[in-house]
């Protein structure tokens, strides 16, 4: 079995006459130890807590590291070693691809990459049964382990990383294990793909995950320039044209072409180029058939794999259907998908207001998943963000995420996990326009919360009398972050 990506394989690095051998593979591995530090979103004003992992990589041209982001993300200090060498070497982070769970590191002493070998890339998806060794160093010792299996499957996949973007990824049934993650699956002595996550559970057991080699190629092509762009997007929803009479009342022929677009997302790519109610019959010349499949290079692959192989710069010609016209249109791909609410963020700090001990912040995947806020409301808004199109009217969905008692805030605490709506009638959008409402000179500040029959209300003179309090009694340094 092949797929529509190989083409793109080609985007890495030359693939060199021979296959390299086991024992230069051995050489070229890396063992990667990584000391971080995770956001606190409950007490946002405090850093994180400190952990540490192992995860593996390998060495490519430009004495460089490739390995996952995950192994790295919220980095303070990295370390590696290679096979055979006692010695700990300090690396870091060169580029990073959180949306596709890739990076790059560095070591600055050359005498870390002394007789290694860059390890080289197939130009192949596998083939389904065939054989894949998966090397790493996965927990429970610290020597190499070599596991193997064959390819069972490739399709499109969520990545766990950033719990929000679907690549091409292949499953075998090679032991992938914590620590493999990052090291190199070979094939007949090249690298066909990179080990990234397994799945744990009674439904399925013995399956593991690699990012194939389109996915890296993309990745290494990305960040040729210096920097990483990430992966672009059409940033619209389409529906199936599979039912004659809906075909019929378009203006379509029965001949099994075009999706429907249902929404385009504001400050998109497609935002003011493609609208709602047009039918995309071809992207570039590749025909849409009505239920969302292209034919790219003889197989049958989902419409995104088109854009999943642009980069910021590139463009589209769209051919579609308009009010019973056919028509063609050109979408710029000027920027990555814009909205990253509903994506684990790494390498950032909480953002947050605290004012008169009421904690203020902006609702995102982190803060849900660590604060565990049970509110239908704000679900809603975090679930329907850019389906709804919520963002237009709240770019942030500011919450009132903890009461820290004083007697300033004194029967507030019903209105945790309330939405911010306004101040003194000021309609806020931003935490930023929190803030700075919250600094104008005023007798009182009304707070609306979305959906509240009462406004909590607080005294100017109560709020500036209890700072100190505040601060000194829950060790607060400082009483807002505005900037991640």
């Amino acid at each position: 079995m092949r797929l529509a990506w190989i083409a793109i394989c080609l985007l890495v690095t030359q693939i060199p006459s021979r296959a390299i051998s086991i024992s230069e593979v051995r050489k070229s591995l890396v063992h990667i130890t990584t000391t971080s530090q995770d956001a606190n979103y409950r007490v946002p004003w405090n850093p994180g807590s400190v952990n540490s992992g192992s995860g593996t990589g390998f060495i490519i041209d430009g004495n460089r590291i490739l390995t996952n982001a995950h192994v790295v993300a919220n980095a303070r200090y990295i370390s590696v070693e290679r096979e055979n060498d006692p010695k700990r070497y300090e690396a870091r982070v060169e580029h990073v691809g959180h949306d596709c769970d890739l990076a790059v590191l560095t070591v600055s002493e050359a005498s870390f990459f002394e007789g290694t070998v860059a390890l080289r890339f197939t130009n192949q998806i596998p083939a389904i049964e065939s054989s894949v060794s998966v090397y790493g160093y996965p927990i429970g010792g610290d020597r190499l382990s070599v596991t193997t299996g064959v390819v069972s499957r490739i399709a499109f996949q969520p990545y766990a990383h950033s719990a929000a973007d679907s690549h091409l990824a292949i499953q075998t049934n090679a032991a992938i294990n914590p620590g493999n993650s990052g090291g190199p699956v070979l094939q007949e002595g090249k690298v066909i793909g990179i080990a990234f996550q397994g799945f744990n559970g009674e439904v399925a057991q013995n399956v593991g995950y690699m990012i194939p080699v389109p996915v890296i190629g993309r990745f290494l092509k990305d960040i040729e320039d210096g920097h990483y762009d990430r992966y672009m997007d059409l940033s619209i929803t389409t529906f199936d044209l599979l039912n004659p009479a809906q075909r019929k009342s378009l203006g379509l022929a029965d001949d099994g072409r075009g999706v429907l677009v249902g929404s385009v997302i504001a400050g998109g790519v497609a935002d003011g180029v493609l609208k709602p109610g047009d039918v995309i019959l071809s992207i570039d010349g590749h025909t849409v058939q009505s239920d969302g499949f292209v034919e790219l290079e003889g197989e049958r692959v989902e419409m995104p794999e088109i854009v999943e192989r642009k980069f910021k710069g590139d463009s589209a010609n769209v051919h579609i259907v308009r009010a019973k016209e056919t028509q063609d249109v050109t979408i710029h791909f000027n920027q990555a998908w814009p909205f990253q609410i509903q994506s684990n963020q790494y390498e950032v700090r909480p953002r947050y207001i605290l004012f008169g001990g009421l904690l203020f912040q902006p609702v995102s995947r982190n803060f849900l998943e660590e604060t565990k806020l049970d509110n239908l409301r704000v679900r809603y808004l975090y679930d329907f963000y850019t389906s709804d199109q919520v963002f237009k009217e709240r770019p942030d969905i500011i919450v009132l995420s903890a009461v820290l008692p004083d007697p300033v805030n004194t029967y507030l605490g019903s209105f945790r996990g309330g939405i911010v709506d306004k101040i003194n009638g000021v309609k806020i959008r931003t935490l930023d326009e929190m803030a700075a409402e919250l600094a104008k000179p005023a007798q009182q500040y009304v707070i609306e919360m979305l959906g509240e029959g009462r406004p909590i209300v607080m005294e100017r003179a109560a709020v500036e009398a209890a700072r100190e309090r505040i601060l000194g009694h829950y060790n607060v340094r400082n009483e807002q972050n505005l900037t991640e």
